[in-house]
């Protein structure tokens, strides 16, 4: 499939999980043919807050998402590694950069930056990552909150195609295409995000 396709794809599965009309998918039954090889048909680099759960969202089985998780979403060294295997190993062609609604890790990166607040252990890192998103959008109308959600995605999203040399081969040969949406906790419904 291509990106365009896979994306519309991952659309309609969402659209599923919005109505309640979900596929049923046995996990049980596919887990000797998934034992065998993998072929996901996207890499999501997710934020990991328990209450986002891709393969749920997007209405997939087990094998058809690859999937990275980090507080924030954000594009770790050890991430962007694993997106690259995704894209040089499995032929993913897309990436799907997915953000949420009241992120924890955005929020505590407005503490940071407003506030002046500080954190223990290696969270001032990922904080630090997410700084920008915070910055870019404190002058924006409306909550901070959200704006910063977006941007972040946005920023995640470049940082993807620009960062990697195998990634950003594959977009200019029209094999790959990334792209960024936020998760609304309330609903379920995920929004792109240009």
């Amino acid at each position: 499939m291509n990106p365009d396709e896979v994306l519309e794809l991952l659309q309609a599965g969402n659209e599923r999980y919005l109505t309640g009309t979900t596929h049923k998918h046995d996990f049980h039954a596919d887990r000797a043919e998934l034992a065998l090889s993998q072929h996901p048909i996207a890499a999501v680099l997710s934020c990991s807050d328990s209450r986002v759960v891709p393969q749920f969202a997007f209405d997939q089985g087990s094998g058809k998402l690859f999937v990275v998780r980090v507080a924030g979403n954000i594009a770790t060294a050890y991430g962007i590694a694993s997106l690259e295997y995704a894209v040089e190993y499995l032929n993913t062609p897309l990436i799907y950069v997915l953000g949420h609604t009241s992120c924890g890790a955005v929020g505590a990166a407005i503490k940071v930056v407003k506030d002046g607040a500080e954190f223990p252990g290696e969270l001032p890192g990922l904080v630090e990552s997410i700084a920008r998103a915070v910055r870019d959008t404190e002058a924006e109308a409306g909550d901070h909150l959200t704006n910063a959600v977006h941007e972040n995605v946005r920023l995640t999203v470049a940082q993807l195609a620009n960062s990697s040399q195998i990634i950003q081969s594959r977009i200019q040969a029209g094999k790959l295409r990334v792209v960024g949406g936020v998760y609304e906790l309330a609903s379920g419904k995920v929004t792109l995000v240009s």
